[in-house]
């Protein structure tokens, strides 16, 4: 399985209210708030729940030693270290060490199989650089 290559986007619609599509943060709440509040006094009954038909549940099979070396040889080794300091070209030469690759694949097994991510995995800081000679990047057309 290729973990680092870009991949196809799913082709979306835009979450229409009253027939007008929300294309802002501020229709879109608008639209979630005027349902919310509709269906606020509206009974449920909770047997359509037994309707669901269960499904058995995924096994996440272990990350092989091959696999993972795949995956981070495909690693740029002159971007910049994160927040631990750590290259891509430093994390190469640690798992050159049996052991070490082991006790990484271990840990990522472990994280999946108790689903439990840690914050320094869920937290992303980016930093823009300029480009010399360029002017300044409108943010408001950005996002």
């Amino acid at each position: 399985m290729n973990w680092i290559s870009r991949c196809k986007l799913p082709a979306i619609k835009a979450i229409k209210y009253n027939g007008r599509p929300c294309l802002s943060p501020e229709s879109l709440w608008e639209a979630l708030h005027n349902i919310f509040n509709t269906t606020l006094s509206c009974q449920v009954d909770s047997n359509i729940l037994s309707e669901i038909k269960h499904k058995s549940t995924f096994c996440w099979s272990s990350f092989s030693k091959k696999e993972f070396k795949q995956a981070i040889s495909k690693c740029n080794n002159s971007s910049l270290p994160g927040l631990n300091k750590l290259t891509w070209h430093h994390l190469k030469s640690i798992i050159k060490q049996d052991n070490c690759l082991v006790n990484i694949i271990n840990i990522t097994d472990s994280c999946i199989n108790l689903e439990h991510w840690m914050n320094y995995f869920k937290c992303l800081s980016t930093v823009i650089i300029p480009k010399p000679n360029k002017t300044m990047y409108d943010q408001s057309k950005a996002f």
